[in-house]
């Protein structure tokens, strides 16, 4: 997103000041790499000055409209990728699915998006991209070790190739600290279809009864890869009461169930970091949830979760019925 002109005045102070790029991008809130671009592209002769680095940039943006044009002179073209872009689906998903699936449309790449995006037809884009950002998050607390967990690298082969529906990742998402309640996020590791409950007062029967509610809604559910939250310690009983397999992540190691961990950054576009859990309705998160299952995902081919799991059903519902006939 590009600066405003009351911010170059304060980076030109504080540069006066001798103050270090880092320190600079912190007082704005901005990003060390934006504040860096920034001065070496609006110097002029060599001399930061803000008036004229507002200028300078004004005349950049405005002769660049011609970035804009494949995408902002096609109406239905540019209906398209703005409709997805504020849907929150990334430049390559747009581009990815434009290519594979919508064959009436001409072709972009991800990297003519971005430009639209920064060109002076996408500015409505590029302000609610920016608006979007969020903070870190705060975990739920790690529990002292205990015994009976079955831990990632005993899990099958088949779940670690991601060949059957059914093997999903779940976790949770906090509220800030002055908030409370939580999201429980399970998402299938080979469809990536996700399930989202709220939990306004988290206990082990409240997490065993959303844990329940999903798996009505998700009746393909096998198994589930996890970390080491204290609200999962009741392990043992959940897998009798859901029919599935339990496996755990190492402590500290997020990154073994990567695919949950980056749905939750989607999930962060819509239930903004340090939020109040709480405040949000049941109809939202719904919303949040379908908003998940609808994206294009070049790991599916640019097709969506709900598409897949839609597919998929439909094949074993066939499959069943052909099998009774022959009865």
């Amino acid at each position: 997103m590009h600066l405003n002109s009351a911010e170059r005045k304060e980076i030109a102070l504080l540069k006066r000041k001798k103050y270090s790029l880092r320190d600079i991008a912190a007082a704005l809130d901005r990003s060390v790499s934006t504040i860096s671009d920034e001065l070496s592209l609006n110097k002029v002769r060599g001399r930061y000055d803000p008036k004229k680095a507002t200028h300078k940039a004004y005349v950049r943006r405005k002769y660049a409209k011609h970035q804009g044009m494949k995408i902002a002179g096609h109406k239905e073209l540019r209906q398209f990728v703005e409709k997805e872009l504020l849907s929150d689906q990334s430049p390559a998903a747009i581009a990815g699915r434009i290519k594979k699936k919508v064959r009436s449309l001409p072709r972009v790449s991800k990297n003519t998006i971005y430009r639209y995006i920064k060109s002076p037809y996408g500015r409505k884009i590029e302000y609610y991209r920016l608006k979007r950002r969020g903070k870190s998050r705060r975990r739920l607390p790690y529990t002292k070790p205990w015994k009976d967990r079955t831990f990632i690298d005993q899990r099958p082969k088949h779940i670690n190739a991601r060949s059957r529906v059914g093997n999903a990742e779940v976790d949770f998402i906090v509220s800030g600290k002055a908030g409370h309640g939580i999201i429980l996020v399970v998402v299938d590791r080979k469809l990536r279809v996700s399930f989202l409950e709220q939990i306004l007062h988290p206990t082990q029967q409240a997490v065993t009864e959303a844990l329940q509610h999903i798996k009505q809604r998700y009746s393909e559910w096998r198994s589930m890869t996890t970390d080491n939250d204290i609200l999962l310690q009741h392990h043992k009983k959940l897998e009798v009461v859901l029919g599935i397999r339990i496996y755990f992540c190492h402590p500290y190691h997020s990154w073994e169930k990567g695919t949950v961990e980056n749905t939750n950054k989607h999930i962060r576009r819509d239930i903004l970091k340090r939020s109040d859990i709480s405040c949000y309705s049941k109809k939202f998160i719904q919303k949040v949830e379908d908003k998940l299952n609808n994206r294009y995902m070049a790991v599916l081919d640019h097709a969506t979760p709900a598409e897949l799991l839609e597919a998929y059903r439909k094949r074993k519902k066939r499959r069943s019925a052909g099998r009774n006939s022959k009865k």
